[in-house]
């Protein structure tokens, strides 16, 4: 039998529900712990165990001591099937992470977003019907439609980022989805006024559903693809809002906690790559930047040179500053770890190496930085762009692995270009730079880079994983 607490002002509560609300205040703060923790590599592992630690906790203390408006706890039935639910994600989940390549992590990130933001919109889809007062029911709706714009959003970033689906460039696209957003809109607010009536509000929250899933696709669907990173972070963003919302909808502190954490973290990283990109976000949705190209970037700029390993080795070792900066490409390579050992091998040799990291390099925030982190690359050599950019004219040689768009000049001296005015990594000014490539293809951004033709550029052409690999026998053959 629990025990009856009462407040001075004569508020009733049980011990349960006294113990329940605090176990949603723990979460919340080893959520804010686990967040705290995840902006370091090596915390990161133990971030992701504290924010567990809070959910597993919040799960729990529900399973046990939750109870409905009548009373009731969670029926012995309804709390297996949550379990069995729970362990059945948990092992796919487990399954998927384990055996995902880097190259991967970004559409694994959409994937997994899309799961969260379909999550929130069968929340908000089903208590619908069950909801009172306008405020809870607008926060419903704007649950289910943020939720589903996540979903079908995120799983078409999933597809672009796998190569499966292409952009759709039609200069109407833009115009069909302001009008969509203006049906969604208009919706939530004659759902919300009563104004179409409550005979049959499933099916009016399904024509919500439907025409939020179709936004989601037609939302993404014109974006260029080096604006992608940009476009997971907002829709990451969407789906801790709709989680927030679907807490409001259960008054669980600690969904609305996680959901808020989630949302706030995305829309700030939504607005740091902006600036990173020197674009509004509001040009990055509208634009379709990516994969075209201005008129200087279609001119030719001159002629290539190539260095061999050799030589290449031999300019390595006898440096004494060495920069490297990463891009998809090594992830595509899987050069990670060879790249490590390059470095340690230059270290020996008395060489500094660093590593510049973009802040929108590789296909998702933070890319490079965990593809490093997974070869036990020192993080205190990571060195962001505003930091590494000022030390680049006194450093002897850049070699640019898989990196392109980040790293092209035309962003700084061709006001023709898509990218013009967005900050780079100044490897242009560095003494010597190696670009390693398989060839001549042009970025995520499909425009020419001008740091190709540089003067003071060789290209070292091949595979970055075997260009790496001959280049660390020929430096211990010196």
């Amino acid at each position: 039998m629990e025990s009856i607490l009462t407040t001075p002002d004569g508020l009733n509560f049980t011990t349960g529900e006294a113990i329940l609300e605090l176990s949603y205040l723990i979460a919340a703060i080893l959520f804010v712990i686990g967040l705290k923790l995840l902006s370091h590599p090596e915390t990161a592992r133990k971030g992701n165990l504290w924010a567990a630690t809070g959910m597993l906790m919040a799960i729990i203390t529900t399973l046990l001591l939750h109870k409905d408006p009548e009373g009731n706890h969670i029926s012995l039935t309804n709390g297996i099937v949550v379990v069995a639910a729970i362990v059945a994600a948990g092992i796919i989940g487990w399954v998927i992470a384990k055996k995902v390549k880097m190259t991967a992590m970004p559409q694994l990130v959409s994937f997994f977003n899309a799961t969260g933001g379909a999550a929130s919109a069968l929340v908000a889809f089903l208590e619908l019907p069950f909801v009172s007062g306008t405020g809870v029911v607008i926060v419903t709706l704007a649950g289910l439609t943020l939720g589903s714009i996540s979903f079908s959003g995120s799983m078409i970033a999933y597809g672009k980022l796998d190569g499966k689906v292409g952009d759709i460039r039609a200069p109407y696209m833009k115009y069909v989805n302001i009008l969509l957003l203006i049906a969604l809109l208009a919706l939530i607010v004659l759902i919300s006024s009563g104004t179409i009536g409550s005979e049959a509000p499933q099916l009016i929250a399904a024509v919500l559903l439907g025409l939020a899933l179709v936004y989601g696709v037609l939302f993404v669907m014109p974006i260029g693809g080096a604006d992608m990173p940009v476009v997971i972070s907002l829709l990451n963003s969407f789906t801790g809002i709709a989680a927030a919302m679907a807490g409001v909808i259960y008054n669980n502190q600690a969904m609305i906690l996680g959901g808020i954490l989630v949302g706030a973290a995305g829309t700030i990283l939504t607005i740091l790559m902006c600036r990173a990109m020197n674009r509004s976000l509001v040009n990055v949705i509208i634009g379709a930047f990516g994969g075209g190209g201005g008129a200087a970037g279609d001119r030719e700029q001159g002629a290539i040179k190539e260095i061999s390993v050799g030589d290449a080795s031999i300019l390595l070792a006898y440096s004494r500053k060495v920069v490297i900066v990463p891009g998809y490409g090594l992830a595509v390579a899987q050069a990670q770890h060879i790249v490590s050992e390059l470095d340690e091998l230059l270290t020996e040799k008395g060489v500094e190496v660093k590593y510049a990291i973009h802040p929108v390099a590789g296909r998702m925030p933070g890319h490079m930085n965990v593809l490093l982190a997974e070869a036990d690359v020192p993080y205190d050599k990571l060195v962001e762009m505003a930091d590494i950019n000022p030390t680049l004219p006194n450093t002897d040689v850049v070699i640019v692995v898989g990196a392109n768009d980040v790293v092209n000049p035309a962003a700084e001296n061709d006001p023709s270009s898509p990218i013009y005015g967005m900050p780079i990594i100044k490897a242009h000014t560095a003494k010597n730079i190696i670009v390693m490539k398989r060839g001549m293809g042009k970025g995520y951004a499909g425009i020419e880079n001008f740091l190709f033709f540089n003067d003071k550029t060789r290209m070292l052409f091949g595979n970055a994983r075997d260009s790496i690999q001959k280049l660390v026998t020929e430096i211990k053959s010196h």
